[in-house]
Parts: C-alpha cells; sequence; structure tokens
C-alpha cells in the first residue's frame, strides 16, 4: 500500500553538517530539464537551502528540454565531482544510461517527480495518481454532466500516464451513467502551454465549440487551454491543473480555472536536498526516513516516498496565501468581488 507523507513529518528529517572522510563537503548536481515551469525555480531554492544546511555544495545543468543534452549534462555532472544526482528527467526511458554511469561510479541517483523506471534511483514525488483525481472531481463537481475534453502531459513523462489514470478513476461513473462523455484527449509535448492551446483549439475546431468542462493536467497546459477557450468566448468553463503557479491561482481567484491542485515544491526540493545527502554518505535507500518499497506500475521495483498534494479551488485560496506560497496581491490582481480572500 502506498504511503503518503504529510509535510509535517517530512519536517523531522533533518540533517546536520556532513563531510566525507576525505574532509570534503556533499557534491550534490541536479540536472533539470528545463525552467520552462515556473515552480522548477522553486523547487531549486529549496534544494539549494537543505544543502547548505547541509554543508554540501551544489552544482546544475538544464537540459532545455533535450534528452540528449540531459545525457550529457549527467555525464559533465559526474565529471564536475558530484556525490550524488538529483534529476528531472526530461524523457524517463532515454535517461537510464545516465543512471547506469553514475551507478558504475557509485554515485546514488534521486530521480524527482517523475519516475525514472530503474530500481537504483530513489524516487521522490507527490502522488500523482491522486492529483488526477483531485482534478477529476472538482471539475466533475462543477459540471457533472456534459462533454470532456482531457489535456495530458507530455507522452514522454510517466506522471501524464498516473494523472490520467487518476482522473479516468473518478470519471468513470458518470460515464458509464452516460452523463459524461469525453470527446477528446490530447498529450502535450514538452508540456508546453504552447502545444495545448493548440490542442485545445484543434479540438474546439472538431467539437464546432460543443465543450463544457476541461481536464487539463498542470497549470500550463491549463492555461494553454484556458487562453483557446477564452478566445471562443467560452472562458469559465470548468479547467483544471496542478502545481500552484501563481497564474494558475489568479485563474482561479478570477473564475477561469476550478483547481490547482498545490504540490508544495518547497518540501519536495528539500526533501531532495536531504535524500541527496544522506545517500551520498552511506545511508542506505530503505533507510532514509520516510522511505518505503513500490512497485512500478511496469513491475520495478523502487524504494520511494510520496508526498501529499492539496486541492486549491475557490473555497480554501487562503490555503496558499496563509502558507506564505503567493501573496494576496498576486493571487487578487485584476479580481473584482471574487472569493476570499479577493473580496
Amino acid at each position: 500500500m502506498k504511503k503518503i507523507l504529510t509535510a509535517t513529518a517530512l519536517a523531522t528529517a533533518t540533517l546536520t553538517h556532513a563531510a566525507f572522510a576525505d574532509g570534503h563537503a556533499p557534491v550534490v548536481g541536479v540536472s533539470w530539464s528545463n525552467f520552462q515551469e515556473e515552480r522548477w525555480k522553486t523547487d531549486e531554492a529549496a534544494i539549494r537551502a537543505a544543502l547548505e544546511e547541509a554543508g554540501a555544495s551544489y552544482i546544475s545543468a538544464d537540459a532545455q528540454s533535450s534528452a540528449s543534452k540531459q545525457l550529457s549534462d549527467v555525464e559533465s555532472l559526474i565529471a564536475q565531482g558530484a556525490d550524488a544526482l538529483i534529476i528531472l528527467a526530461q524523457d524517463a526511458q532515454a535517461i537510464g544510461p545516465a543512471v547506469t554511469a553514475a551507478g558504475n561510479e557509485g554515485i546514488p541517483v534521486v530521480a524527482y517527480d517523475r519516475l525514472i523506471e530503474d530500481p537504483a534511483a530513489f524516487y521522490l514525488t507527490f502522488d500523482n495518481v491522486e492529483v488526477g483525481r483531485m482534478q477529476a472531481r472538482a471539475v466533475l463537481e462543477a459540471q457533472p454532466s456534459g462533454n470532456y475534453v482531457m489535456i495530458k502531459g507530455s507522452p514522454t513523462d510517466p506522471n501524464a500516464d498516473f494523472l490520467r489514470g487518476g482522473q479516468q478513476e473518478v470519471l468513470q461513473e458518470a460515464i458509464d451513467a452516460g452523463e459524461i462523455t469525453i470527446v477528446a484527449e490530447a498529450y502535450t509535448d514538452g508540456w508546453l502551454p504552447a502545444n495545448a492551446q493548440r490542442n485545445m483549439e484543434q479540438i474546439l475546431t472538431a467539437q464546432d465549440n460543443a465543450v463544457d468542462a476541461v481536464v487539463a493536467s498542470n497549470d500550463g497546459t491549463a492555461g494553454g487551454a484556458v487562453a483557446a477557450l477564452t478566445a471562443q468566448g467560452l472562458d469559465g468553463i470548468p479547467v483544471s491543473g496542478q502545481d500552484g503557479d501563481h497564474a494558475a491561482l489568479n485563474r482561479v481567484a478570477s473564475g477561469t480555472q476550478t483547481v490547482s491542485v498545490w504540490k508544495d515544491a518547497r518540501d519536495l526540493g528539500r526533501a531532495a536536498g536531504e535524500i541527496a545527502v544522506a545517500l551520498a554518505g552511506g545511508t542506505e535507500k530503505a533507510d532514509v526516513e520516510g522511505a518505503q518499497s513500490w512497485t512500478s506500475p511496469a513491475g520495478t521495483e523502487m524504494t520511494a516516498i510520496f508526498l501529499e498534494p492539496i486541492p486549491v479551488t475557490a473555497d480554501n485560496l487562503t490555503t496558499v496565501t496563509d502558507a506564505g506560497w503567493i501573496t494576496v496581491e498576486a493571487l487578487c490582481q485584476g479580481v473584482e468581488n471574487g472569493p476570499a480572500p479577493c473580496n
């Protein structure tokens, strides 16, 4: 059974300053797939803070959405002396040789937020199937009947299918009852909002605008979908997302997005930094605080930690402002007579 770790539980797993036998401080290399999404900068700041607290050094590389560049990036991080790697995989399959190369050098790997199908990697993420369920629940509550469109994530990211599976679990009963119909669905290459917008535009044309709800798999794709809907005068129909991007939370406040499932990147980044330092210091994966054994859908036995997501709707926007994730001013910009705290 999958065990979900709360931020409170996670906060107990702090580290003291670490050093190797030769006296050098741990060096943690982070391979980012890209920085197109607003949230990765928050993740990076949290990782840096955790490493600084542990007395470790940070080095990084940005693959700029290129799977091949990410492979060379990891080689470079290894050559620079990384004692542990945190990898946000651009392509879950293509990254395999990089994990093998790290293993050959005795360098542990944290698969960050996205699954890397390799038992050598420590998988750290939020419960993405539950994120999908939360997205579908919010949209179904707002629009319990009609034509649904599914705007999925990148086909090279296993999270896209985890999310889609969770969404289907929630929607299946209404589908079987004939209450809703999924009239179209599309993957979004690279999770790029522009690609999501283009997909949504094509779907609206094919459906003659007969669309009642959109289950979009993150805030970037939601933004693309909302742009396409707005151009057709359909802004305001239910649309889901995730990540708690500031622009998306503003859309929730203004009524053009129904939910953004918030995955506090500060918790995820901090956990990654702490885990990387622990593994670099010789801690076994199974001995990491909060770790559990988990079997992937493909049958790979892995060690993992899953954090708990929170769906943010118009009913609980103060959750993100109270947590200091976004200011009231940024949340409520351009919103008149909106939900609390924008009223």
